[in-house]
């Protein structure tokens, strides 16, 4: 059993900055990809940014360098820190644990925290 907890949402004005955070606790392998995702209204969830437990980081086009991510393994916990943020980036983000790769991989959801930018 894998639990997810996020936090750091909330309401930011054009140009403001938000950390997102998120904890993974339960039986997790030390080798994984933590990650965040984004579903705005009407469209479809869509990746925001990844990183290895190696420290390999990508991200959407769109937030590049705007968004930061980085994480502690120690503390299986993984951050996303949003500068510059657009109305357009207002979602509901997701906290993403995946285990494996391709056909065997497992992933693991957070409950969604809520970004709102106002113009």
């Amino acid at each position: 059993q894998v639990r997810m907890v996020e936090s750091g949402g909330g309401l930011v004005q054009a140009g403001g900055s938000l950390r997102l955070s998120c904890t993974a606790s339960g039986n997790i392998f030390s080798i994984n990809t933590m990650g965040w995702y984004r579903q705005a209204p009407g469209k479809q969830r869509e990746l925001v940014a990844a990183i290895t437990s190696g420290g390999i980081a990508n991200y959407a086009d769109s937030v590049k360098g705007r968004f930061t991510i980085s994480r502690e393994n120690a503390k299986n916990t993984v951050y996303l820190q949003i500068n510059s943020l657009k109305p357009e980036d207002t979602a509901v983000y997701y906290c993403n644990l995946a285990l494996g790769a391709g056909w065997g991989r497992i992933d693991y959801w957070g409950q969604g925290t809520q970004v709102t930018v106002s113009s």
